[in-house]
């Protein structure tokens, strides 16, 4: 039976009221603890405020907040009181990116932290429907029409002294239908869309999920570092954990986005959790910091640690058939690397981790590889914001590395061709899926939820297919797809994925063809890796051609792509792509037709003679500058 996140909460209460929640540190990383108990009483208590304060059921809130407890009890006052949450990113720096939004949900106020109220003040003006802005932390000197958090957890506790009938009326018309949250997409090609999640959506979507895992155990703690108002971290960190009483944190708190940054591994020494949320930029970032780790340790421990990933790589295979293929003899030997170089490795990253849950689709499988051989599994899924998010996932009793899991249970899913027919086991089409996850539409946009929701089935816009395991392979997106001269299409998420993990040189990379002879990419470097090993630019050019050349006749990685989507050139380009410069959203994901079309002369240059050499002259001028300043 369907419930709301109210009575999600309530059930979870009632279970493990005394068990902590919700971990947070404001001054270094001390941190202190809230009970289930504890924050649904402040939950109620806000809901009360926001009543007091005129804030009506069905009204839009807007939340714009780094993680903390008050994102959390924010949220969940919010959706007491009947009211709708329209939780906004953080990385949205433009008015133009926030007021769309605020004024496209028609919000009546918005909440935000110290940090973002900083960045939302001037923008005022800009906002035709907010009423009211309710700080989230302590702050000296208010501004017109701005509250503290804590005076509205005040006018709360009066109101139900008063009048405690009032709250439990607003509480008995959420229905699992009622909207929960308004969540937009990242708008890549377009104005962003309203994705319109119920109550209802959320608990199927956590249901579902806890029961695929077979469970989190209630002493399981994880730091959530993804940002709280996507999709993946909402549903997966803050909900499915709620239901399991689980206890979540928030990374310590600091006074700039850097500042929260550095903070990272401290809260993880701090909290020591047993599991992650994790994206593949975390994931790489991850690899890079634990492989510096060992370096700083010698040439002894760097050949014994590359040694030791080597035996792991050839016992765990692809993680459903480890040991298998006589391999049964290597065991004694892995035993000996986990108690000597890999247990040292956990030890000093986080000694409780179990498993990472990694969202974004396509991780490199061997990223996935590493963190397996290492004893910390990186156990990869895929969603979708419209489907609140989760569709499918590996899991520790069920675990094929390179796929994106197994569809979780209670969903149907098929994979189509363009006509909507079902395509046979294991043949390539769209991912479509169809249950109590997918969200209800879009916000003021019936074409575009008419296009997306047909009879029932969400059309993902994804391409992918389930083995004869019953396993997802996703390969990414219909619209960025390459296109050959002579029609063939393909997904070049993979590629881009694999190369950017593995080559140090590479930081972004960008593939591209169009009905064109040949693929090509625009690629980022990194400088500093570059400058170890030349400061001369047509050597760079070279270095950075042989990390490609891998992939094709005779490399360390030949065989994992078909040789005619590998570039044949490559432009670098001197500035990365980044949020600041809108070549990237919010999501980390690059934007493609941002990119394509920033450089676009660059890229028509690749296609003459001088231009495919890698040390064309445009490339020599770039890589001079870099490694001048590098």
């Amino acid at each position: 039976m369907s419930k709301t996140i109210i009575s999600f909460l309530n059930e979870a209460v009632e279970k493990y009221s005394e068990r902590p929640f919700l971990y947070e540190a404001r001054t270094g990383t001390d941190y202190t603890s809230l009970s289930y108990k504890e924050v649904q009483d402040k939950a109620r208590q806000f809901a009360a405020g926001l009543m007091a304060l005129g804030i009506e059921a069905g009204d839009r809130v807007a939340l714009i907040s780094e993680g903390k407890n008050n994102w959390v009890i924010g949220e969940l006052g919010v959706l007491h009181a009947g009211a709708v949450c329209v939780p906004l990113s953080v990385k949205l720096e433009t008015e133009q990116d926030i007021s769309f939004r605020v004024n496209h949900s028609e919000c009546c106020a918005i909440m935000a932290s110290d940090q973002q109220i900083a960045k939302i003040r001037p923008m005022k003006g800009a906002f035709s429907t907010v009423r009211q802005y309710i700080l989230l932390d302590p702050e000296e000197t208010l501004q017109e029409n701005e509250t503290l958090f804590n005076s509205i957890i005040e006018q709360g506790k009066k109101l139900l002294a008063n009048n405690p009938s009032a709250l439990e009326e607003r509480i008995k018309a959420v229905t699992p239908d009622s909207l929960a949250n308004i969540s937009y997409t990242s708008g890549t090609t377009a104005n962003p869309k309203g994705i319109m999640l119920s109550h209802g959506n959320y608990v199927c979507n956590s249901e579902q999920a806890v029961e695929h895992l077979n469970g989190i155990p209630s002493h399981f703690r994880q730091l959530l570092i993804l940002p709280w108002d996507h999709s993946f971290g909402h549903t997966a960190g803050i909900y499915s954990f709620m239901k399991c009483g689980a206890s979540l944190a928030s990374v310590a708190m600091g006074k700039s986005p850097m500042e929260v940054l550095r903070n990272v591994p401290k809260s993880l020494k701090a909290i020591n959790p047993h599991l992650l949320m994790s994206v593949p930029a975390l994931a790489s970032n991850f690899r890079k910091n634990i492989e510096a780790g060992i370096e700083k340790k010698g040439k002894l421990t760097s050949m014994l640690f590359r040694k030791a990933l080597k035996t792991a790589y050839a016992y765990n295979k692809e993680g459903f058939n480890k040991g298998s293929g006589g391999r049964f003899w290597i065991k004694p030997l892995l035993a000996f690397y986990d108690k000597i170089i890999f247990s040292k490795v956990r030890e000093s990253f986080a000694s409780n981790m179990e498993f990472f849950i990694g969202g974004g689709a396509l991780l490199d499988i061997e990223l996935q590889r590493f963190f397996y051989a290492i004893g910390i599994p990186m156990y990869q899924g895929y969603g979708l914001s419209e489907a609140t998010p989760i569709i499918s996932a590996n899991c520790p009793h069920a675990h094929k590395l390179g796929s994106s899991g197994k569809p979780l249970p209670h969903m149907d899913i098929k994979i189509v061709d363009d006509k909507m027919q079902v395509v046979p086991t294991g043949k390539k089409g769209e991912i479509i899926i169809r249950g109590g996850n997918v969200m209800k539409g879009y916000w003021k946009n019936p074409e575009a939820t008419a296009e997306t929701i047909v009879d029932g089935w969400l059309r993902t816009g994804d391409m992918g297919y389930i083995d004869n395991d019953g396993y997802l392979y996703v390969l990414g997106r219909t619209k960025s797809l390459l296109i050959s001269d002579d029609g063939e299409k393909f997904s070049p998420e993979g590629i881009e994925e694999s190369i950017m993990a593995q080559s140090p040189f590479i930081n972004q990379i960008v593939l591209y063809n169009n009905q064109r002879p040949y693929t090509t990419a625009l690629i980022t470097v990194n400088p500093v890796e570059l400058k170890k090993r030349t400061s001369d630019p047509s050597e760079a050019a070279l270095l950075i051609e042989k990390e490609i050349a891998e992939y094709l006749k005779g490399g360390k990685n030949d065989g994992m792509f078909p040789y005619r989507w590998l570039p044949s050139a490559f432009a670098v380009i001197e500035e990365p792509f980044t949020e600041k410069n809108g070549m990237v959203n919010s999501t980390m994901k690059i934007v493609k037709h941002k990119v394509y079309s920033a450089y676009a002369s660059r890229i028509e240059e690749l296609y003459t003679p001088a231009g495919k050499k890698s040390t064309s002259p445009a490339n020599l001028e770039v890589l001079g500058r870099l490694l001048k300043e590098n």
